[in-house]
């Protein structure tokens, strides 16, 4: 029974471990998606300034400039998605680590249980012992 808990803790620590991973990575892919869209607005200011057009309806407005937004766009986008799953990834992650707290203290009270069995008998030993030299004087 002791080897059946211990192999559940560990996969449930295996399950966090890798419930952290995937909101480390969600995380990552935000910030560039936003490291990206920013660098592409820095790059669209100066194509505008380049340029002197910043209207986006003006016939001779930059095709770099509205790739570059269009890119942006789609990079915001993305973000904005990949916010939604690393919330249902943090919320997957807290479910584990609440799986794995149960899993603990369950093992946590048999290994109390089992321990106060042992003690108790070793006290019935130890009481049979004494009776027996009580009797033996």
């Amino acid at each position: 029974m002791k080897s059946r808990s211990e192999n559940l803790i560990r996969l449930k620590k295996f399950q966090v471990d890798e419930k952290c991973r995937q909101v480390a990575q969600i995380e990552m892919m935000v910030s560039d998606f936003e490291r990206m869209a920013s660098e592409l607005d820095q790059q669209i200011e100066i194509e505008h300034t380049k340029t002197g057009i910043s209207d986006i309806a003006h016939f001779a407005y930059s095709t770099f400039a509205k790739a570059a937004l269009t890119r942006r766009d789609n990079l915001l986008a993305s973000a904005t998605d990949m916010r939604s799953k690393l919330e249902a990834a943090q919320d997957a992650l807290a479910k584990a680590l609440e799986d794995l707290k149960k899993v603990e203290l369950l093992d946590q009270r048999e290994h109390q249980r089992e321990a106060a069995e042992q003690l108790k008998v070793e006290r019935a030993e130890s009481d049979e012992i004494g009776r027996l030299r009580y009797r033996g004087q």
